[in-house]
């Protein structure tokens, strides 16, 4: 019953549709960038709860496809590095991470 639970809970959802596992990838990233202490979760956590809301989450999966794409080898990768509204997009999430970082550290 308890392995149940644990699976139910990978697959959690907030209101504004942040899987858990995605959020803990962001602040996972976020301390490996500004420490390993429990004041650095804090404030990663409160900048990934501003990115939620104000950045929809299919973005967000496009904004971090994007990224994983541009650092790949090839020529598929080279369409990514190229596209307008990808860049369009990665500014707009750019920008909202600044304020959510302001607000947060």
């Amino acid at each position: 019953m308890f392995a149940l639970c644990l699976i139910a809970a990978g697959d959690a959802r907030a209101e504004d549709g942040y899987p858990t596992a995605a959020r803990v990838d962001y602040v996972l990233g976020c301390m490996a960038a500004n420490g390993q202490s429990q004041e650095a979760m804090r404030k990663c956590s409160c900048s990934v709860d501003e990115i939620a809301a104000r950045f929809p989450y299919d973005k967000y999966v496009a904004v971090e496809t994007a990224r994983v794409m541009q650092d790949a080898p090839g020529e598929r990768a080279s369409l990514v590095r190229g596209a307008a509204w990808i860049k369009d997009l990665q500014e707009e999430f750019r920008q909202i991470q600044v304020a959510a970082d302001l607000k947060c550290f």
